[in-house]
């Protein structure tokens, strides 16, 4: 994800940008820039920012003795977790993590490397073109795999501890 608001801004209210900017923001950001980007007062960013906080979908640091706001990735993994154990059943989370552990140890086997670096380091000997694309395409999703990895070990890991606290709140 970028720093970039997406979708058509036209279309949208004021609170509607300012939600739909803060959710891409990776790298801690002022109301001010938020504002800037999404045609609105810094006050007006400012009250949706910190509305988000109290949702816990934003989280406050301070740099450079500056208020700036970005995603909360703990709360975020939560959520996503949630998610994965809400419309997945176990065998289906299990058949993922099983299918991303294949994955990597048959570009480990086809490569001879242990890291989607190392794979990319290895682009280096190469000169045909189609093959560095396809080893950074792989590297790409190499890395993409491996951060869902710990996330599916964990929604199985609470499976049935959450399905027994999600099914009480129905």
């Amino acid at each position: 994800m970028t720093d970039e608001p997406s979708g058509d801004r036209t279309e949208l209210t004021r609170g509607e940008r300012v939600r739909a900017a803060a959710r891409t923001l990776r790298t801690p950001r002022t109301a001010a820039w938020v504002a800037d980007e999404t045609d609105v007062s810094a006050k007006t960013a400012r009250k949706y920012l910190d509305q988000l906080v109290e949702d816990d979908v934003l989280r406050v640091v301070e740099q450079d003795g500056q208020r700036r706001y970005c995603i909360d990735q703990l709360m975020a993994t939560y959520r996503e977790i949630a998610t994965l154990q809400r419309e997945h059943d176990r065998e289906a989370l299990t058949s993922s993590l099983v299918s991303i552990r294949s994955s990597i140890a048959d570009w480990k086997d086809e490569f001879g490397v242990d890291t989607p670096g190392e794979l990319r380091a290895s682009i280096a000997d190469l000169d045909a073109i189609d093959e560095i694309d396809r080893r950074r395409d792989i590297a790409s999703e190499w890395e993409h795999l491996a951060d869902r990895q710990p996330v599916l070990r964990a929604a199985l890991n609470e499976y049935d501890w959450a399905s027994e606290r999600d099914a009480l709140s129905v």
